[in-house]
């Protein structure tokens, strides 16, 4: 097992716009997507398996804090947005990947 200390983001929607507008979501996804590049991050097309560790919110309470210690991430960004930002940042077409667990 591999860890990387990257903080993951989901992948935005993102329009044409994007390519001259810098908004503030699609600049985190592309400075994620340079990590993980930087990194040489490498999956394989099947049998892999990834586990995400997102960071508390700091507007969270010592209380909630405490609460959601070691649960399920279930807000967003879902694990759809996380798998396809980071496939998207390791592969250049992602279409041949065929299994895969997050």
């Amino acid at each position: 097992m591999k860890t990387y200390n990257i903080t993951p983001i989901g992948k935005p929607r993102q329009t044409q716009r994007d390519k001259w507008q810098k908004r503030p979501p699609v600049l985190r996804y592309r400075a994620f997507c340079d990590e993980v590049r930087l990194n040489k991050i490498t999956l394989p097309e099947s049998g892999w398996h990834v586990t995400f560790v997102l960071p508390m919110p700091a507007s969270w309470s010592k209380k909630r804090r405490a609460e959601m210690n070691g649960m399920p991430h279930q807000q967003k960004p879902d694990k759809d947005n996380l798998e396809k930002a980071l496939l998207d940042a390791i592969f250049d077409d992602d279409s041949r990947v065929w299994d895969g667990r997050v």
